[in-house]
């Protein structure tokens, strides 16, 4: 009896329990939906709803005429979910067929890249980059399986032009050089979000009404570039470069008036829409972010202040050695030539050191360092690129006895191209010196000017009188009696100044040089600065034999894009009719070189003779002709210019002048000391005679102004 007893409470127990589950459960049904249903509700709104960004479309970058250098263009990369519900074998085959027909690949190459893919992958990349058309015969297969995703990258479009102006993006479409460094966050724009769906399984699922933030789309720049003059100075600057074997160089064109840079260039260059291409040093903008000692342009600075404080009388004579050196607190100051007695204007003209050493120090060095500093040395531009460096100008104070002699010739300062060419520039405005700067205005995606950028005027750095007196000084250094006769072109009034300088290396100045010129024009009305900068030229370190052919080639092409300039010409003049050349030297070389570099470029000729080596040539080196112009080579058979005991044969001299007679003897190893200038019309040996490497060949030359020289000329 006991023991059913006990059984049958067991029962009712359980029976009970049973009858409380329902009533738990309901009760819990209840506290879910009713009591507690609105914060679950959110709670599970919180973890089920997710934002994902909607990226801004970075704006584009425009020239002065409206050309568009940079934009954004699609690409469209596809990827395969092979475990997505309802794809089969066949269609990740169908995929790979049909992609096939618009790449390079066999439809086998991605069944091979889906099966090696790991197992448990649901993301399988087949390209990173197809066509649109590719894209819609994709898509319009329907599988779902096929992940088919849109992305923008940055377009370049016409390769290298403007690169370092432009500069280039990563990975991430950030910039980071040039104008797309320096505006990245005005081009970049804002992301918007949008509100989406997970479900269990993590994927993303839009719904109606969901909410919505629009990205702010990235701003447009509109430059002062014009491509035409980019593309000139690009294509003329790398041909100068190449020809004089330099190792790099820069060019600059500025508008004076204004500050707005039309062109900026370096070469070796590289291509934006692939970077990574090319060596770190060819990404590298020289035109800002390299210093160095500009030389005998930095002569600007010791003109401007010796006339504005009246210590130079422009009829005074300025006696400069025969050998023309002199010693200056120990230190052996030398001109180029020795130039014998020259005037103000002569001293410019002639680019004499020792001259210009001596009127630089009738001034005190506090006042000589405010006009280097006014001319805007020591300071950065300000220009709106990134990486710009403000060179080295250092105060008074810190200078030794012979830095004012020195700098005053352009050595123990150290500036950029673009420092050099708004200097200039300022002289050619009369003296205002100007904010250089590459954006005009930026404008929002319809096209709406938000900023725009008006002329500045940093400082006044001379007297409008000082300017106009000096003004025909430095026009006539690009004249035939100037260091810039290279950079002359007929019917266009041009004024400006050579630089040549020794780079100082290791704590000691090399035989290497960087040469350079910059000049303006026209001078009645200067619209143009232009300057040119080669590091290491091979064929001759005078800045204007080398530089000053590049800058003549770049000023001709550039008179010929003016209308305004264009009608100042008579229908005879140079840039309207066939360029100058320079005459190469050929006497020597085998018949197969001297050919070669004759046609790579552009020099008709002719031969006479027979034999494998160049014995003559008609006109001689470094002589200017016309482009349509014959070269007449002379050809003979004859022995090695150097004998067993490594003798040099001295060539013929006499006509050249003293830049080309200077290139030509130091391609032989010779060194030359020269005595006048202008045209050589004798020299020691001579012609024909042999001698040691390293030894000096003696020349003399005869200028207009050197009546002495031709008075000993008449005597023999």
């Amino acid at each position: 009896m006991k023991q059913r007893t006990s059984i049958m409470s067991r029962m009712f127990i359980l029976l009970g329990l049973l009858f409380l589950l329902p009533f738990a459960i309901a009760i819990q049904l209840f506290r879910v939906n009713v009591v507690e249903g609105d914060g679950l509700r959110d709670l599970w709104n919180s973890q089920a709803i997710d934002y994902i960004e909607i990226p801004a479309q970075r704006g584009n970058i425009f020239d002065a005429n409206g050309s568009l250098l940079a934009t954004n263009s699609a690409v469209y990369k596809i990827a395969v979910d092979p475990f997505a519900p309802g794809t089969t074998r066949d269609d990740l085959k169908n995929v790979g067929t049909v992609l096939s027909r618009h790449t390079n690949r066999s439809a086998s190459y991605y069944q091979n890249k889906i099966r090696t893919a790991p197992s448990n992958s649901r993301y399988i990349v087949l390209e990173r980059s197809i066509s649109v058309q590719a894209y819609e015969d994709i898509r319009a297969l329907d599988i779902r399986g096929v992940i088919l995703e849109e992305e923008y990258k940055r377009t370049y479009n016409f390769g290298t032009l403007s690169a370092h102006i432009l500069g280039y993006v990563n990975h991430n479409i950030d910039g980071m050089t040039g104008l797309e460094g320096k505006y990245n966050k005005l081009l970049k724009g804002e992301s918007g979000l949008q509100q989406v769906r997970r479900d269990r399984s993590n994927r993303i699922f839009a719904f109606v009404g969901a909410p919505r933030q629009q990205p702010l789309q990235g701003y447009s720049l509109h430059t002062t570039i014009d491509s035409y003059i980019q593309a000139i100075v690009e294509e003329e600057l790398e041909e100068g470069i190449k020809r004089n074997m330099a190792n790099h160089g820069s060019a600059i064109v500025i508008d004076p008036k204004t500050g707005a840079i039309k062109a900026m260039a370096n070469y070796p260059t590289f291509d934006p829409n692939s970077p990574a291409a090319a060596e770190s040093e060819n990404r590298r903008n020289y035109a800002v972010s390299d210093m160095f000692e500009p030389g005998s342009t930095f002569k600007l600075v010791t003109a401007v202040a010796a006339v504005e404080q009246g210590v130079v009388d422009f009829d005074e004579i300025f006696e400069t050695p025969e050998n023309g050196r002199v010693q200056i607190h120990g230190q052996w100051m030398r001109d180029h030539d020795p130039l014998g007695n020259l005037t103000f204007k002569e001293t410019i003209a002639k680019s004499s050191n020792i001259a210009t050493s001596e009127i630089a120090m009738r001034l005190d060095p506090k006042t000589y360092y405010q006009y280097a500093r006014n001319l805007g040395f020591g300071t950065p531009t300000n220009i709106d690129l990134n990486n710009e460096i403000g060179g080295r100008l250092q105060k008074p104070f810190e200078w030794s006895g012979v830095t004012l002699p020195w700098m005053s010739i352009g050595y123990e300062v150290q500036a950029t191209s673009l420092q050099i060419a708004q200097a200039y520039a300022a002289f050619a405005n009369g003296g205002e010196l100007m904010k250089p700067y590459i954006v005009s205005h930026i404008t929002d995606e319809y096209g709406h000017v938000l900023e725009k950028t008006n002329p500045s005027t940093v400082r006044r750095v001379a007297s409008k009188s000082t300017i106009k007196k000096l003004q025909p000084i430095f026009e006539a250094v690009v004249t035939d009696s100037g260091t810039a006769e290279w950079a002359a072109v007929d019917g266009l009034r041009i004024a400006g100044k050579t630089g040549t300088a020794q780079k100082y290396i290791n704590g000691r100045y090399t035989s290497n040089y960087r040469a350079s010129f910059v000049g303006y024009f026209p001078v009645e009305e200067p619209s143009y600065v232009v300057l040119v900068m080669l590091d290491e030229p091979k064929t001759s370190y005078y800045g204007g034999f080398t530089a000053g052919a590049v800058f003549k080639e770049i000023t001709t092409r550039i008179a010929g894009l003016d209308e305004t300039i264009r009608k100042s010409f008579s229908p005879g003049d140079t840039f309207a009719n066939s360029d100058s050349l320079i005459t190469p030297l050929l006497k020597g070389q085998p018949a197969s070189s001297a050919t070669s570099i004759l046609e790579a470029n552009g020099f008709a000729y002719k031969i006479s003779g027979s034999g494998s080596t160049v014995t003559g040539q008609t006109p001689a080196a470094s002589e200017k002709i016309e482009r349509n112009s014959f070269i007449e080579l002379q050809l003979g058979n004859v022995t090695d210019n150097t004998s067993s005991d490594d003798m040099v044969t001295i060539p013929d001299l006499r006509n050249m002048n003293m830049r080309g007679a200077t290139a030509v003897l130091h391609n032989l190893g010779l060194k030359i000391e020269r005595i006048g200038s202008g045209t050589i019309y004798n020299q020691f040996p001579l012609a024909g005679e042999k001698m040691r490497p390293g030894r000096t060949v003696v020349v003399r030359g005869k200028a207009q102004s050197m009546e002495n020289v031709t008075q000993m000329a008449s005597q023999k």
